[in-house]
């Protein structure tokens, strides 16, 4: 009898708000892209080891003179990039979502952008700007070396230079999908003489699934697969929900994987920290065919490949003592040059009030985190002399221009708490407390499923409730059904603007805390 213990892992692996992913494997090392959106720095690159803990080693964009998404819309942005590794460089495709909606005459709606780079994490060239107007690329290089931009709807083929840089050709049809709606994603990979087209069909919400089929010839005739859907929850109440979108990998022991994206529910069909990157195995048919967990649909915890196992604590403490930003922040589109500082006063993480509040999309001056489980805590130290009406900084958890809560330090005829939502185009304040005294104020927010509670202090030891949202369903893509695009998910920082009185004074944020709760369940003082 076999009594050895095997190792395990729980789904997902890359937790937290990392959608689409893309992974590779160079050697011992793997390497994840995700889609970012309207956040930057774009495209955030994780490296790890084992395959289950990852941890974010740079940015493929990090240059804010070459990815304009100042005035790009909640949800538009950086889409479903690809990586892959060929003749020792790196390669990131990714679709610009712009905001033209395809019903005024010419205007482009999508354009896809090429980075490379020696490096994987950096830094990349300039993006290289492709016109074919569709989503979701990836990159396929032939046995003959010939070099393909697969992209949707479907799996279609744009011929590319031999440096990968410009097409050279008109766009090809591979395979259209199975004729569920919204194929997307396409991956086409190529073992034991059959090209294999992968293709996410049922749309990015539940009923999302990958569907796959292959072919002798690139171009030729494709039989769709026996086992579709490879890989889709149809259990309604399993805690993995809108699984689809994912590519396949072969580890160095000649095992195959997948990844794929995800969602938790939070206390029903509420995905409130977006959709997140997941791992299965991958069996493969004596004819040829695969599986993705033996079709039996995302699994919540799964044996762990046989890698040596390399943790990373992805909860986040940070002093700002570095000169750098730690690469798990994320400012909300461009920030401005000089905006904002971590070496005008060290130690601490500066930022100068501007206009733009947080529910404009000219705001600048929000940095934030993901949010990784649904019960977590998050503190900061502010240091910050609002004397004019408008002023404010503080914690925020960010959602999208429409929808928010942010508990800050403001002015208003004196020095207040305040703590306002947005939940749907319209700012409502739940708590305000007035006469707060000079000096530095504590902020922190305890997170219980879909229930936050808010705290303030004047010395960081006795802690005073300011309000709580008991049913915060809004900060998820499922929250406001009538809002034209919602793909992200919760994040968690600091803020600061002026509020329209044209002022620039700084916010001092002296550290922020971040600690996951996973499986809490209920309150007790650990939390206060």
């Amino acid at each position: 009898m076999n009594t050895e213990h095997k190792k395990t892992y729980n789904n997902p692996v890359q937790r937290g708000f990392f959608p689409d992913p893309s992974v590779i494997r160079v050697g011992d090392d793997y390497y994840m892209v995700n889609s970012s959106f309207q956040y930057f720095p774009a495209i955030p690159i994780s490296h790890s080891k084992d395959m289950v803990h990852w941890h974010i080693i740079g940015h493929a964009v990090t240059d804010t003179d070459w990815l304009d998404l100042s005035d790009i819309r909640d949800s538009h942005g950086i889409w479903a990039p690809d990586i892959e590794y060929v003749d020792g460089k790196f390669y990131i495709y990714a679709t610009l979502r712009l905001n033209a909606d395809g019903k005024r005459g010419n205007n482009v709606m999508r354009r896809q952008l090429v980075m490379v780079s020696d490096k994987p994490e950096g830094p990349y060239s300039k993006p290289v700007c492709l016109e074919v107007d569709d989503i979701d690329p990836s990159l396929f290089i032939d046995d003959d070396g010939s070099g393909y931009m697969i992209i949707a709807a479907g799996a279609k083929a744009v011929p590319l230079s031999a440096d990968g840089l410009s097409v050279a050709g008109p766009l090809r049809n591979v395979w259209s999908g199975t004729g569920e709606r919204c194929p997307e994603g396409p991956h086409i990979f190529k073992k034991d003489g059959y090209y294999y087209a992968m293709v996410a069909e049922g749309g990015t919400g539940y009923g999302h699934g990958i569907n796959m089929a292959r072919s002798r010839e690139l171009f030729g005739e494709y039989e769709e697969s026996p086992y579709n859907p490879v890989m889709r929850q149809t259990d309604a109440d399993a805690p993995l929900q809108r699984a689809g979108h994912g590519k396949l990998v072969q580890d160095q022991n000649g095992k195959w994987w997948c990844y794929y994206l995800c969602g938790r529910p939070n206390s029903g069909n509420y995905t409130t920290i977006g959709r997140e990157s997941a791992l299965d195995p991958v069996e493969w048919t004596e004819d040829g065919w695969f599986k993705v967990n033996n079709g039996k649909g995302p699994s919540t915890e799964q044996e762990a490949p046989d890698l040596p196992e390399c943790i990373f604590e992805r909860n986040l403490q940070d002093d700002f003592d570095d000169p750098k930003l730690n690469p798990e922040w994320e400012f909300v589109r461009n920030p401005d040059n000089g905006s904002w500082s971590l070496t005008e006063r060290p130690g601490f993480f500066r930022i100068w009030t501007r206009d733009g509040q947080l529910n404009e999309i000219r705001a600048k001056n929000t940095l934030l985190r993901r949010e990784q489980e649904l019960c977590y805590i998050a503190q900061t130290k502010l240091d910050f002399s609002p004397d004019r009406d408008g002023e404010q900084a503080g914690l925020c958890c960010y959602y999208s221009t429409v929808t928010y809560i942010r508990f800050s330090l403001c002015y208003e005829e004196g020095r207040k708490i305040q703590l306002v939502i947005n939940r749907n185009h319209g700012e409502e304040n739940v708590a305000t407390k007035e006469n707060i005294p000079e000096g530095a104020v504590y902020l922190k927010v305890v997170v219980k499923y879909l229930c936050r509670t808010f705290y303030y202090s004047m010395d960081g030891t006795d802690w005073t409730e300011a309000g709580t949202v008991e049913d915060c369903v809004f900060l998820c893509d499922e929250g406001v059904p009538d809002d034209p695009k919602r793909h992200t998910g919760t994040l968690v920082g600091i803020y600061a603007n002026n509020g329209g009185c044209g002022s620039r004074k700084p916010a001092d944020f002296d550290y922020f805390i971040y600690e996951d709760r996973p499986g809490y369940l209920e309150m007790d003082e650990q939390w206060q």
